[in-house]
């Protein structure tokens, strides 16, 4: 399994008492997620995946998903086809 890496400046809150919409909230120091985001950008981007820990406490991780590249498949032979 790959290690995780916490985002710095990033905190994610649980919205207690918040409507049902309120999915949770969040609070950046802009300095320190800044500064996390460059050192961790792929062309221009970062992806983030908000978990939730073992405790009941989220948090934000850096998501290091990439989707396999997928092979070549073999065209159909259409030689069996009785038309």
């Amino acid at each position: 399994m790959e290690e995780k890496t916490f985002t710095d400046g990033l905190i994610v809150k649980r919205a207690e008492n918040a409507p049902d919409w309120v999915l949770c909230n969040i609070s950046i120091k802009v300095e320190d997620f800044t500064k996390w985001m460059q050192d961790h950008q792929d062309k221009g981007w970062v992806n983030i995946s908000l978990l939730m820990s073992k405790g009941g406490k989220p948090y934000g991780v850096k998501d290091t998903y990439k989707p396999k590249e997928e092979t070549q498949k073999e065209p159909l032979m259409d030689n069996d086809l009785p038309f």
